[in-house]
């Protein structure tokens, strides 16, 4: 019988390597080599290092669940995303990375074009994600879902006066709308799933009437918006659904108070369907443990982690019909747009330029 211990030790390169504390045994050399280089190849491919612009509560528990459950340990590097895209590419090959993730189809889109993820094929991740909401060429996937929608004041707007996105470009809005910067990538989302529909030309004269239409130059997050419209500022916001749910669920009671004084309302119902985007990911260029990294992915848009994002980030599943939040129900179910999703990274910098020539800052 061959007894092991294992234990960890760091390295100068942060890189954990296997040591062999002490064994007792009955067996012959060969047998205890091989059993030891079994060992120290098991221990190494066991952990998985993921870069993520995510910030969420929903991820460290899954990340925990993914570990308890695989044995295979998650090293998270946080930052932006366009920080992680960056670092990837200067770290090239060498990168100790093996999964991305990030939020907006726009940024998959970036790190697509930049040449830091690869292709990968799994039956689990088509059957779990919809082909709307993962590249056609399979470098990324999406992992959630989020609606930009329109945010309104319940005591001054009826909800018959709402009807699309175009519809806010309309007179009648002239000083009721707020909106966050055109530097934010999920209002150059919006504009590129605009012009995917109605074309530049529309898609430009759009940004300018909503331009003139707001209460005040764009500023702040989309929480920010929420709070200008409960406050009385604006009537009316684009905003993400999700960031409402951390409102109602906010420890500060004037965040709660805001939330329950605005409703959702999705546009384009009679049309092409809500706005949505994804948060996703893919395996990096890089890893050297691609099998792990892929099952790390399929994990995510599993049923059961789908429920945890929609129950601690008020996310939607990828398979929107299967939202258990209740919360999310309570907006009401929705037709969504269903371009597919790397559109909106395709045509991201012609909607920069249209804000740009727009005049929206």
């Amino acid at each position: 019988m061959i007894l092991l211990e294992l234990d960890i030790i760091e390295t100068a390169s942060h890189y954990p390597v296997p040591a062999l504390v002490g064994f007792t045994m009955k067996a012959n050399l060969k047998s205890i080599l091989g059993i030891s280089l079994l060992a120290v190849a098991s221990v190494s491919a066991a952990e998985l290092n993921v870069y993520s612009h995510r910030h969420y509560d929903s991820d460290a528990i899954l990340f925990k669940r993914f570990s308890e459950e695989t044995g295979i340990k998650v090293n998270v590097v946080k930052g932006s995303a366009d920080q992680l895209i960056q670092r990837l590419s200067s770290e090239g090959k060498n990168s100790p990375a093996d999964v991305l993730l990030t939020v907006d189809a726009g940024r998959l889109h970036r790190a697509k074009s930049a040449g830091v993820l690869q292709p990968i094929k799994s039956e689990v991740l088509i059957k779990n994600v919809p082909v709307t909401m993962r590249d056609p060429e399979g470098y990324w996937y999406g992992m959630t879902v989020r609606s930009r929608v329109i945010v309104y004041a319940k005591d001054r707007v009826k909800r018959s006066e709402l009807s699309s996105y175009e519809a806010l470009a309309k007179p009648k809005w002239k000083g009721r709308v707020v909106a966050r910067s055109s530097s934010n990538i999920y209002n150059q989302s919006l504009l590129a799933s605009i012009i995917a529909a109605n074309g530049k030309d529309k898609a430009f004269a759009w940004a300018k009437a909503v331009r003139k239409n707001m209460a005040r130059a764009p500023r702040g997050s989309d929480r920010d918006q929420a709070r200008a419209v409960a406050s009385g500022l604006a009537d009316v916001a684009i905003m993400n659904t999700y960031y409402l749910g951390i409102l109602a669920n906010s420890s500060v009671a004037a965040d709660r108070e805001a939330a329950n004084k605005v409703s959702v309302f999705f546009p384009n119902q009679n049309g092409r369907g809500a706005h949505i985007n994804v948060s996703g990911g893919g395996v990096t260029a890089s890893t050297k443990s691609k099998k792990e990294a892929v099952r790390f992915l399929e994990f995510l848009t599993s049923a059961k982690s789908q429920e945890t994002f929609g129950n601690v980030n008020f996310e939607y599943p990828v398979l929107i019909k299967n939202n258990k939040s209740e919360l999310l129900k309570s907006w009401g179910s929705f037709k969504a747009d269903e371009v597919n999703l790397s559109i909106l990274g395709a045509k991201n910098s012609e909607a920069v330029k249209l804000f740009d020539l727009a005049g929206w800052e």
